[in-house]
């Protein structure tokens, strides 16, 4: 028997929207089973948890490592020796103003008296989601997490906002880098491309422009302890999938090109937010065990298609014993969030 945990708190990110205790329990229910909505294993790639760097310090912090020491293979990653940081040539942050189009409405809490059971002992979780159709949406759990890779997304986004303010296009050596930061999680490219943005004072200048208010950069060159919260992954995406009637500070073809990389992310690493869909799929994960508790981050963003309807999807979560467990909870947690919209439910 899972132990009971304090009454939760849930928020609304949209138009007024009803919590569903229901929702809050089939999304925890799911994650403590240890696998996806549904009950079908984790697929093909998912049983075995693989670092996204050589060791777990380089891994979570985003510090290359010393010269010479190769990685193992990984998902969608190719043994390579890694090199010191590149500097890429000196730019200015990029400029922090408003973000374009209205801004979304605070999230005030809304109290659910639903009693919930922790998924397990240790685990944190929060999940946001929002139906573009519609304009609902809704943020289950709360607090800051360890991005992972899935601040790749969010450096991309700033080195296009900064080549959008410089009137130019990525050049070459930025589109090679960008595809393989998205597509394959390459961490050489992010060093590379979280330099030339001008690492987290770039960022975070970036996320004033974007909406994000309560994400910072990882300091110290550390982009994979950037901090976030699922509500402000969503409000990222909204900004590269913008709902009808809102606007982005990101141009129509930053956020083409953006989703295209998200499209083409490589298979082994197409799990977490695509549980919730049965069509198009556009995302980015993060995975990061953790040093200190030898404990497991788990994190998914992304767009998916699911009964002809889009739905936006974060997910971010910590405290997870290894990598399986983790990738099944965050595909249970994302797969019970749409299918309650799908459903009809109120969220």
């Amino acid at each position: 028997m899972n132990p009971r945990v304090p009454r939760q708190t849930m928020r609304r990110t949209g138009p007024v929207l009803a919590v569903n205790a229901a929702l809050a329990t089939a999304i925890i229910a799911t994650a403590a089973a240890g696998e996806p909505a549904g009950g079908h294993p984790p697929r093909a790639g998912h049983t075995t948890g693989p670092a996204e760097a050589p060791t777990v310090t380089a891994a979570e912090t985003g510090v290359p490592a010393a010269r010479g020491a190769v990685l193992p293979a990984g998902p969608g990653l190719a043994d390579l020796t890694r090199t010191p940081e590149v500097p890429g040539p000196p730019v200015r942050p990029v400029p922090s103003v408003s973000p374009a189009g209205p801004s979304p409405a605070p999230s005030p809490p809304l109290e659910n008296t639903g009693a919930l059971s922790a998924p397990s002992p240790g685990v944190r979780l929060s999940v946001a989601v929002l139906e573009t159709d519609t304009g609902r949406s809704a943020v289950f759990g709360e607090g800051k997490f360890d991005t992972a890779s899935i601040v790749k997304v969010d450096i991309l986004a700033a080195l296009l906002l900064h080549a959008q303010d410089a009137g130019r296009e990525l050049t070459e050596e930025e589109q090679a880098l960008a595809a393989a930061m998205i597509r394959r999680s390459d961490n050489e490219a992010t060093h590379a491309l979280w330099a030339v943005i001008g690492r987290e004072a770039g960022l975070d200048a970036a996320n004033a422009r974007l909406g994000l208010t309560g994400t910072r950069g990882g300091e110290g060159g550390h982009w994979g302890l950037t901090q976030t919260t699922s509500e402000d992954q969503l409000t990222l995406l909204r900004a590269v999938f913008p709902p009808a009637g809102t606007g982005s500070a990101l141009s129509p073809e930053s956020r083409a090109y953006i989703r295209r990389l998200m499209a083409g992310v490589v298979a082994d690493q197409r799990w977490g937010v695509s549980a919730a869909g049965d069509g198009e799929v556009r995302l980015k994960n993060g995975w990061l065990p953790r040093s200190h508790t030898q404990l497991w981050d788990i994190n998914s963003i992304g767009s998916v298609v699911a009964q002809g309807r889009r739905y936006l999807v974060a997910v971010v979560s910590d405290g997870h014993a290894d990598y399986a467990s983790g990738v099944a909870a965050v595909e249970a947690a994302a797969a019970a969030a749409v299918a309650s919209f799908r459903e009809g439910s109120e969220v």
